[in-house]
């Protein structure tokens, strides 16, 4: 069941198919990259003494070698650990510690200072060539046998406390995972081409898997990144284009797209998730690029895989429940089942608001090391999922408030707690809370309200230069309010709803600089 089967086998079936591609330049056929798989599997092997189960992880920007990479790891039965490579280098060494990695993979092998990663963890350079050498390991001739339930993807998320949580996806969780994409998301062919423009350490690479199966083509922008008009450039140049993006990278390519008339010409399908789409946005989205957008929702616990929204029915403005539908996230995916419960776990009645819980074959096998996280999240094979929403009558799902005030900012998770206990040491901050505030660009911000120490002056600037310090900087609050008290209830916990309630009624707040 090793998930890395399903490259060797397009390698020997495919040979000659194009695969790994840098802009529209093809460095790899099938057969290479099955084959530079193997070879690397074979150094992790012999040079690093990686063992099935192992830890690597990988904490660089999109690149071929990100693929050629995660399938040397699986092919020698290990682990793979992706890590945002926005994160900070004191919260990536963190992941590292947690996961117990042995090796750090980053694009130079130079990211690190020395000491700043555990001991026994090395850093090597991702971007290097890799020898010809050919079957130096009979073993490895093909994938290390794993079972389903093995543990293959090991990705890190954040709870309420802050604290990053491991999660534990099988090679089970991510064949269900990829078995969804054609019944529910999109259908695949050879000549389709999946374009990494949205980070490969989370849902943009978990589109591979079912990408190689087919056998289509790789494709990571030269500019390792998002840019909308390169985006249309590769779609005119390779057609048949696929891209996951979060809603802040859809409105960007409308706004590209109406400057430089672009139709959408080459691009099959715009797979977007990760945060809220307002309905005008889509509306718009669909008068541009027509019957392209397909809606996902899921959660790292269960990845990519919760419910789905369609491209016939999100492009159907004439239907007379459209802004209902497109307000929604569709239905359940094949390999899961959805209810909706109360405080007591209990379920609610069609319509009525509650917590979102899951059941099926993506749903993850825990929290890495975190026991009390997994009892508390999975309860008798559900995932409870901390989002609040309803089903209406014909099953399908509507998000309404998320419990765990997650920030979900460009597509990327900002979680309070972690961003209030950086900005609390500050020596000149009394009290802070942080909530999200909507936006039209990147979907909601990051907010500060702070409390000065003994009625000091606060300087915003000081404020953010002391947070990109110690954090990413994605993570940095966009505006501050300074307040003389934050709200509290009788039992001294801060009153968030009030904080957003100021938000809408535009109290004086300083711009983040």
């Amino acid at each position: 069941m090793n998930i890395a089967n399903w490259l060797n086998e397009a390698g020997r079936r495919w040979p000659q198919r194009p695969a790994l591609f840098e802009g529209a330049r093809q460095i790899a056929d099938y057969a290479e990259f099955a084959r530079r798989a193997r070879v690397r599997a074979e150094q992790l092997t012999l040079q690093h003494g990686v063992e099935p189960g192992d830890r690597v992880a990988l904490f660089m920007k999109n690149c071929c070698e990100y693929l050629e990479l995660f399938y040397a790891i699986w092919w020698a039965g290990a682990v793979a650990v992706p890590i945002n490579c926005k994160l900070h280098n004191r919260e990536a060494a963190w992941i590292v510690e947690n996961a117990q990695a042995r090796l750090m993979f980053t694009d130079d092998g130079q990211v690190f200072a020395q000491g700043e990663l555990p001991g026994e963890c090395r850093e090597l350079a991702a971007r290097c060539a890799v020898s010809q050498a050919k079957g130096l390991l009979p073993q490895l001739a093909v994938p290390v046998s794993r079972r389903a339930d093995d543990l293959a993807w090991l990705f890190y998320t954040s709870g309420t406390t802050g604290r990053s949580k491991g999660v534990m996806l099988s090679h089970g969780n991510l064949m269900a995972m990829s078995l969804c994409y054609p019944l529910d998301v999109d259908q695949v062919d050879a000549t389709d081409t999946a374009l990494y423009a949205a980070p490969m350490s989370h849902g943009a690479g978990l589109y591979n898997f079912i990408h190689v199966r087919c056998g289509a083509r790789h494709v990571v922008p030269d500019s390792r990144g998002f840019k909308a008009d390169e985006v249309f450039g590769l779609a005119r140049d390779l057609k048949q284009v696929s891209m996951f993006a979060a809603p802040t990278m859809v409105k960007r390519m409308v706004e590209q797209a109406r400057r430089q008339g672009y139709d959408g010409e080459g691009i099959k399908s715009i797979v977007y998730g990760g945060a809220p789409m307002y309905v005008a946005d889509l509306r718009e989205a669909v008068e541009v690029f027509g019957p392209r957008l397909i809606q996902i929702y899921g959660q790292g616990e269960s990845p990519m895989t919760v419910s789905a929204l369609g491209r016939a029915a999100i492009a159907d403005q004439h239907h007379p429940q459209w802004e209902r539908l497109a307000a929604s996230v569709g239905m359940a995916q094949s390999c899961v089942e959805i209810k909706v419960v109360d405080a007591q776990r209990q379920p609610v009645s069609t319509g009525t608001p509650g917590e979102i819980a899951v059941r099926g074959a993506t749903v993850m096998h825990g929290y890495w090391r975190n026991e009390a996280a997994t009892r508390e999240t999975l309860v008798d094979g559900w995932l409870f999922t901390g989002d609040i929403g309803y089903l209406d009558a014909d099953g399908c799902l509507t998000l309404t408030d998320r419990s765990r005030d997650v920030i979900i900012s460009g597509g990327s998770n900002v979680y309070p707690r972690e961003v209030e206990e950086v900005l609390a040491t500050h020596p000149d901050v009394f009290e802070v809370c942080v909530v999200g505030e909507a936006d039209a660009q990147w979907g909601e911000s990051v907010v500060a309200f702070v409390v000065a120490r003994d009625e000091r002056s606060v300087d915003a600037h000081a404020l953010t230069s002391w947070f990109v310090s110690r954090m990413a900087s994605f993570k940095k609050p966009k505006k501050y309010v300074f307040c003389t008290e934050l709200p509290k209830n009788s039992y001294g916990k801060v009153l968030k709803t009030e904080l957003r309630t100021r938000l809408q009624q535009d109290r004086p707040a300083v711009a983040a600089t």
